[in-house]
């Protein structure tokens, strides 16, 4: 397998292989996860489920008439954000290069790691089994040259598949598919090729039916035109640190008091603080995260221009968010994350690894120009020149 490969690794119905970790007489039943009131709609759907015709965003009442036998379990978001966190942890075993693209999928490079193996495959094998035997945690895997290819192999064979997709593969594999099954493309655009004549992803890749693409679809044609030609050239968006963290909290009951919100706010500042202080981290950049009584979702953020780590400020910007933008409704779960990292101390380890040699770890004026490069917005300098400017 020469060249770049790039596994797209999917965990399979995750928050309701979740809720089976959690209580393992869930095992082999027809499971969703939702809220329990009857304008719910289904957030994941075990396969069990989906054997009824249950799938995610169904409205409850139908998936209950679907499968009268139906087990619905109420989200439990901390454990499903531990889980994934654990999930991540687990893939960078194998390669630092990571791209998550949700709480539970990811793309890896594993141009080298691959390479350790007798025979390719092998490394997808050995992946699959440990992350369900130490996680408990089912997965399908694409493998591909690029991004693209990647994500479609992974979506052809559910639950536990590896598919590989390559690219002299894809007039046989890939162009044959409805357009609704090209990743990336939305139901608004979809109507409008389908409309247009272009219904399969073979359409897509077809040169005549390029011109027409172009303006239909406009800036962004060019981009699926080749990923359909199997060219996608992204690549992979990766930091092998860490680049946020959070505290995050599920109330046993729904809360609509204001003092309470601000007591649950509180309290998660203060533990995001402790930790950030811990483990030597500032951020510029915070975040609120709330999930309302009926699953729905809103994640706001702001760029606070310094870098912060203190409790006090954490809580206020939070609590400033949360003031900005609360729809009035119940509140079921509550989350602070501090992102745009950046440690000193780890930049100023990292700075002296990167010259290889001691001499010019000393000087002083050559330390603060790297640490001003790394550090955006950054203008350290010398205690004396500081005293010169006042």
């Amino acid at each position: 397998m020469a060249g770049r490969v790039i596994f797209h690794i999917d965990l399979n119905s995750f928050f309701a292989s979740a809720e089976v970790l959690k209580n393992s007489a869930l095992e082999g039943l027809p499971i969703v996860v939702a809220g329990l009131h009857r304008r719910s709609v289904v957030s994941t759907a075990s396969y069990e489920a989906r054997a009824f015709g249950v799938h995610s965003a169904m409205p409850l009442m139908m998936a209950q008439e679907k499968c009268p036998q139906l087990v619905v379990v109420q989200g439990d978001y901390s454990w499903y954000e531990e889980l994934s966190e654990r999930f991540f942890r687990f893939i960078r075993q194998f390669s630092p290069y990571v791209e998550p693209a949700s709480i539970d999928e990811c793309y890896v490079d594993v141009s080298e790691t691959i390479k350790q193996y007798k025979r390719p495959l092998d490394l997808a094998w050995t992946l699959q089994r440990r992350l369900y035997e130490e996680l408990g945690l089912p997965c399908s895997i694409g493998v591909g040259p690029n991004k693209f290819l990647a994500k479609m192999a992974s979506d052809m064979r559910k639950p536990m598949g590896i598919t590989v997709l390559r690219k002299q593969e894809i007039a046989r594999k890939l162009w044959s598919l409805a357009i609704s099954e090209m990743w990336g493309i939305g139901k608004k655009s979809q109507a409008l090729l389908i409309a247009n004549g272009i219904t399969t992803i073979g359409d897509m890749a077809n040169p005549d039916y390029e011109s027409r693409i172009m303006t239909l679809l406009g800036k962004h044609a060019y981009t699926f035109i080749q990923n359909a030609r199997g060219n996608d050239t992204n690549r992979l968006s990766f930091n092998s640190s860490v680049q946020s963290i959070s505290q995050s909290t599920t109330m046993d009951c729904d809360i609509e008091d204001y003092d309470e919100i601000k007591t649950v706010l509180r309290r998660l500042a203060h533990s995001l603080s402790r930790r950030a202080q811990q483990e030597d981290i500032k951020g510029a950049l915070i975040s609120l995260s709330i999930r309302y009584f009926d699953f729905t979702n809103a994640v706001r953020s702001m760029n606070i221009h310094t870098y912060v780590n203190e409790e006090s400020v954490l809580f206020e910007q939070a609590l400033l968010l949360f003031d900005r933008h609360h729809n009035g409704k119940a509140v079921r779960h509550l989350g602070i994350a501090l992102g745009s990292l950046f440690s000193y101390s780890r930049a100023i380890d990292q700075l002296r690894m990167d010259l290889g040699d001691t001499q010019h770890t000393n000087d002083i004026e050559h330390v603060l120009a790297q640490l001003n490069k790394q550090m955006p917005g950054g203008h350290l300098i010398r205690a004396a020149q500081a005293k010169k400017q006042e």
